[in-house]
């Protein structure tokens, strides 16, 4: 650590001012990493202590609702409750399949029951979820991630999913 102080390298961020935006998915990206996936940063108890611990106001949650669906967790109370620390936002949506869930339990690896779909394809509220960020200001920024399998395999669907994204979000977000 430069000049033994404990900490520096990790703080030297807030000096420039630079934001630090953490996304609340497990990052589960295959059936070796369940249970756990490989960060930390996934729920509302969690955020408090990290935050806490940080004790930095330009660490932050890059908010994405569809991770909150799949761990059955109310995505739109935590944008009220962490208002000022919603530093991103991900337009992305998620499929739960009841069946598939009743068959193997949410203890299972989340791609047995779930899907990660376009915006309007899944089971995210848009109205809710965007009503809420207006209402407490938000003003940062937001980006559609795409990543639903329907939507793979040549440049014309991914160009499609893009399309189709920007068309229906364009209902909500201006």
């Amino acid at each position: 650590m430069p000049g033994g102080k404990p900490g520096v390298l990790f703080y030297a961020w807030q000096e420039k001012k630079v934001k630090i935006a953490i996304e609340n998915c497990p990052m589960l990206f295959g059936e070796d990493q369940w249970p756990g996936g490989q960060n930390l940063f996934t729920t509302p108890k969690i955020w408090r202590e990290i935050l806490d611990i940080a004790d930095s106001p330009n660490l932050g949650i890059n908010f994405d609702p569809s991770h909150m669906i799949w761990q059955m967790m109310d995505y739109v109370e935590p944008i009220y409750v962490f208002k000022d620390r919603i530093f991103h936002v991900h337009f992305k949506d998620i499929k739960l399949f009841q069946k598939k869930l009743n068959e193997v339990g949410t203890m299972a690896y989340p791609l047995e029951y779930m899907s990660p779909k376009l915006p309007g394809f899944g089971d995210v509220d848009w109205g809710a979820f965007v009503s809420a960020l207006n209402e407490i200001g938000y003003d940062g920024y937001a980006c559609i991630e795409i990543e639903d399998r329907a939507f793979e395999g040549s440049e014309e669907k991914v160009l499609d999913s893009l399309k189709i994204s920007k068309r229906y979000m364009e209902q909500f977000v201006i």
